[in-house]
């Protein structure tokens, strides 16, 4: 039941970033997209399971950031996802797409270096090439909100089963 209430959290954040933004939009027309670099927490909520014992899906939590390359749509990401067991740590290059005002939708692939191999993350129990997607918004001058969903690919150990991770959260912009 805990699982199901931040899976629903995590995705409700990224809507609701969205449509802020939407909204946002709707009253002025201004720049497009946020060149926002930032780094936030939240929560992160594993929703997979990997078939064998230590490949519990788990919740926890999530840092993460985006620093903006000038002049190009490409960000580079970092985020930590942790458990009670252990944490995956993902360096991440992202294309950003701007949707509304202060508003990304954004598609990404990194590489998920799981802390303690075998124990359960947020995101499998095995390193792993990973996808994600997402969006963010700006809310404030200096706040974002964001939420994502990452897929590792062939995540756990003795076992052919991807691992899905759903984050959401609230940054700072500097």
């Amino acid at each position: 039941m805990m699982n199901n209430i931040l899976l629903q959290l995590g995705w409700s954040l990224s809507v609701i970033a969205t449509l802020i933004g939407y909204a946002t939009a709707a009253y002025a027309q201004p720049e497009k997209g946020t060149d926002a670099t930032y780094v936030g927490a939240g929560i992160a909520a594993g929703v997979t399971n990997g078939g064998q014992t230590g490949d519990a899906a788990n919740i926890g939590g999530n840092i993460q950031g985006r620093y903006q390359i000038e002049n190009t749509p490409v960000s580079v990401r970092g985020a930590i996802l942790f458990g009670e067991e252990t944490s995956a740590i993902i360096p991440m290059v992202s294309y950003d797409l701007p949707v509304a005002q202060n508003t990304n939708l954004y598609v990404g692939t990194g590489y998920s270096f799981v802390e303690t191999e075998g124990q359960p993350s947020p995101l499998g129990n095995e390193n792993a090439i990973m996808f994600t997607i997402g969006a963010e918004t700006q809310i404030g001058e200096k706040v974002i909100v964001y939420g994502d969903g990452k897929w590792g690919i062939d995540a756990y150990r003795n076992s052919p089963a991807d691992a899905l991770s759903f984050q959401g959260g609230v940054g700072y912009r500097f």
